[in-house]
C-alpha cells in the first residue's frame, strides 16, 4: 500500500474537521441539547412533585371523606336519640293525660252518681209521703216531718 500526498492531505483535511467539529459544532449542538436534558430532567422532578402532591391530596381527602362520615354518623346517632327521647317525652306525657282525663271522668261519674242518688232519696221521699197521706187520709206536712224523712231516705 502507497501512502501518497493525497492521502495524506485527506489525513489532515479529515483533522481538521475532526477539530472544527469538536471546537463549533459540538458546542452549539450540546447546548441545546443540555437545555433540553434539564428541561426533562425538571419536567420530571416536577412529575415526581405532582404525584407527591397528589398522593398527599388524596391522603388529606380520605382524611376529610372519613371524617365527614363520622360526623354525619354522630348527626344520625344523636337525631336518632333525640327522636327516641321525643317519642318517650310524648308518651309520658300523653300518660299522664290520660290518667288526667281518666281521674276527671272518674270524679264526674261519682258526682253525677251522687246527684242522681239524691235525686233519686227526694222523690223516693216525696211518693213516701203522698203514699202515706194516701194511707192515713189526711195530708202530711213535709217541713214538720223532715227529721223522719231524712231518716227514711237515708235508710232507703
Amino acid at each position: 500500500m502507497d501512502i501518497n500526498a493525497t492521502f495524506i492531505g485527506q489525513i489532515i483535511v479529515f483533522l481538521i474537521l475532526l477539530w472544527f467539529i469538536n471546537r463549533v459544532v459540538v458546542p452549539m449542538l450540546a447546548k441545546p441539547i443540555a437545555a433540553r436534558q434539564k428541561k426533562i430532567a425538571e419536567g420530571l422532578a416536577a412529575a415526581d412533585r405532582g404525584q407527591k402532591d397528589l398522593d398527599e391530596a388524596q391522603a388529606r381527602a380520605n382524611d376529610v371523606i372519613r371524617e365527614a362520615r363520622e360526623r354525619a354518623n354522630q348527626i344520625v346517632d344523636q337525631a336518632s336519640r333525640r327522636s327516641t327521647e321525643m317519642v318517650e317525652s310524648a308518651k309520658q306525657t300523653a300518660s299522664v293525660e290520660v290518667e288526667r282525663l281518666l281521674a276527671t271522668g272518674r270524679q264526674q261519674i261519682e258526682l253525677d252518681a251522687a246527684r242522681a242518688r239524691e235525686e233519686l232519696r227526694r222523690d223516693v221521699a216525696r211518693l213516701s209521703v203522698a203514699t202515706a197521706s194516701k194511707l192515713i187520709g189526711r195530708e202530711i206536712d213535709a217541713a214538720k216531718h223532715a227529721d223522719i224523712l231524712n231518716q227514711l231516705a237515708t235508710e232507703i
